[in-house]
């Protein structure tokens, strides 16, 4: 089984506002000159497109036994069953039958997750929830690397 690896990037939507971003950032900027426009239109767009870009390059990683999730590196073993969760279901999980203990990699412009139950008696965490555009391949890799 190949270990499972997806990149959870913006939508091309949010880089059109980090262009409109700078063009208004050039705009405000207009009444200085053009020297201080052209500043604020590459300045602001490229600090936009920072934003952008970190937020969107979050990964979320089956490999060598360990659940990666943003930050988070989970090992198997303190892990449980893991379900695949649609829209609908995905939705309810991170509004009203979302549990505050747990840690959630959240990306509210992809509709489907997946949730997994946390095992380990130590850890106060009682389910990851990750936010992933093919919930079924994950939950496939976390079986496959745990059987």
């Amino acid at each position: 089984m190949q270990p499972y690896e997806e990149r959870l990037t913006a939508p091309r939507s949010w880089w059109f506002v980090a262009v409109l971003t700078g063009v208004a950032l050039g705009l405000i900027l207009l009444p200085l000159g053009t020297l201080p426009l052209l500043a604020g239109l590459v300045g602001g767009t490229a600090l936009a497109a920072v934003a952008v870009s970190s937020y969107g390059s979050v990964r979320v990683r089956v490999v060598g036994g360990v659940l990666i999730a943003g930050e988070a590196r989970v090992p198997l073993e303190a892990l449980g069953t893991a379900y695949a969760l649609d829209a609908e279901e995905a939705r309810a999980w991170r509004t009203h039958k979302a549990d505050p203990r747990a840690f959630m990699l959240l990306r509210g412009y992809v509709p489907t997750a997946v949730r997994v139950k946390v095992t380990d008696p130590a850890d106060p965490t009682p389910y990851i929830y990750v936010s992933t555009r093919s919930p079924e391949r994950l939950v496939a890799a976390l079986s496959a690397v745990r059987a």
